[in-house]
């Protein structure tokens, strides 16, 4: 018994065009989810940064799925390669979608069929929140009947315009559902009835399950959520991207900034620790930590956004557990903090002035560093490094010395005047 996924992704999207999407909506970017890598499907929604890659990641990541194919334009292979940008076990080959959604659907039915699946979840790739719990209840309704949908009960009263969009009455919506994705069947079944409405020059069924109707198959309505919207829109892009940026809630929230700043004097050794990063050197810095002093000013900084002490208050230098201590555990407790204040990490800016050692060669492994311990993409970090032109204990080569800057989101729920 094998489920397949089958994700459609070959309309054109033409509504959502906008700065998001100036590609069909399905290979939009929307950003990446804070501590992922860059756009890879291994990692499931974690990492995915377009529309189509965060969609397909929770069927491939679902038990229950086996195999998953993705119906594609023919002039979107590139962009299909690029949205996935990796390898998965249970993806195989793209398939040719058609002018119609429902001929994209037949044609992608078609090529699942050498593979032999006993049921199969038809998906809308331009919806992107589907939960794993929505598959999970589809697979149980199909152990009940030959099909099921995610749905919810129509909650909006309706009304029925006429001539000039006035109001000609109220119609009645108990019992009314908007059918959402995935929708699954019987694997015979559906391929069957889509066959059928073909040569039957049917191709006016809006949705699988109409199809399935259309045929004489039975479909159970399932929970869907809210959260399973559709993206069709620029405007709704634009709130995925808040979503994905920021978390529910759709709302950018309370933008704080905090500063940090530290320094730290030469001693005798033969390396210093530079924003995580060990650098070879004809000195060490001198601290009761590992004394990296870009990591120091970027904890202050974090801390200073959440308004929450420094970092001599929470990690103070007469405590011996922190004694020659990774400055990375600093870091990492700061970014906690955030966290637990509803924050979300915007971005991060570290400056080290110093003569020497040089920075430039370090600089791109530094970036990584704080983006692993911040669990942010690296885009979102900038280190820089200056010389103060030989003046000051820095020009004189006694020390070095870090500033920092961090952004932080706030959820407007967590904000408050009396916090």
């Amino acid at each position: 018994m094998t489920t397949a996924a089958l994700i459609v992704a070959a309309g054109r999207g033409t509504r959502a065009a906008g700065p998001l999407a100036p590609v069909p909506k399905q290979y939009a970017q929307l950003g990446a989810t804070p501590g992922a890598t860059s756009g890879a499907i291994p990692g499931a929604i974690p990492g995915a940064t377009s529309v189509l890659a965060r969609t397909l990641g929770v069927f491939l990541e679902h038990p229950g799925i086996g195999l998953a194919m993705v119906a594609i334009a023919e002039a979107d292979r590139a962009l299909y390669n690029r949205a996935i940008a990796g390898d998965h076990p249970k993806l195989v080959l793209p398939a040719l979608g058609g002018a119609t959604r429902q001929r994209s659907v037949l044609n992608g039915l078609r090529a699942l069929a050498p593979f032999a699946p006993s049921e199969v979840l038809i998906h809308d790739a331009a919806r992107p929140f589907v939960s794993p719990d929505i598959l999970t209840r589809v697979l149980g309704a199909l152990k009940r009947g030959p099909g099921a949908i995610a749905a919810v009960p129509l909650a909006d009263t309706l009304k029925r315009a006429g001539p000039g969009r006035r109001i000609e009455g109220t119609l009645e919506r108990a019992g009314l559902w908007r059918a959402q994705t995935p929708q699954g069947f019987r694997f015979a079944d559906i391929l069957n009835a889509h066959e059928a409405a073909l040569a039957a020059a049917r191709e006016d069924l809006t949705d699988d399950a109409a199809v399935a109707e259309w045929a004489g198959i039975p479909v159970e309505l399932v929970e869907g959520s809210e959260a399973n919207v559709k993206l069709t829109t620029a405007e709704d892009l634009e709130m995925a991207a808040r979503l994905v940026q920021f978390g529910p809630g759709n709302a950018p929230g309370e933008v704080r900034t905090g500063q940090g700043f530290d320094v730290h004097r030469f001693a005798a050794g033969d390396h210093v620790w530079l924003c995580g990063i060990r650098i070879p050197h004809d000195h060490a810095l001198e601290g009761h930590s590992d004394a990296d002093v870009g990591l120091h000013a970027l904890t202050d900084a974090l801390l200073g956004a959440v308004g929450d002490g420094d970092i001599g208050q929470h990690f103070a230098n007469t405590d011996p557990r922190w004694r020659g201590a990774a400055s990375h555990l600093f870091l990492e407790d700061a970014a906690r903090r955030v966290r637990e204040r509803g924050g979300t990490i915007s971005n991060v800016d570290v400056t080290l002035l110093c003569e020497a050692p040089r920075i430039g060669p370090h600089r791109d492994a530094m970036r990584r560093r704080i983006a692993d311990i911040l669990h942010i993409d690296v885009s979102r970090v900038a280190v820089k490094a200056t010389t103060t032109e030989g003046l000051g204990f820095t020009g004189r080569r006694e020390g070095i010395a870090a500033l920092a800057t961090a952004t932080v989101v706030v959820a407007q729920q967590q904000s408050g005047r009396n916090e």
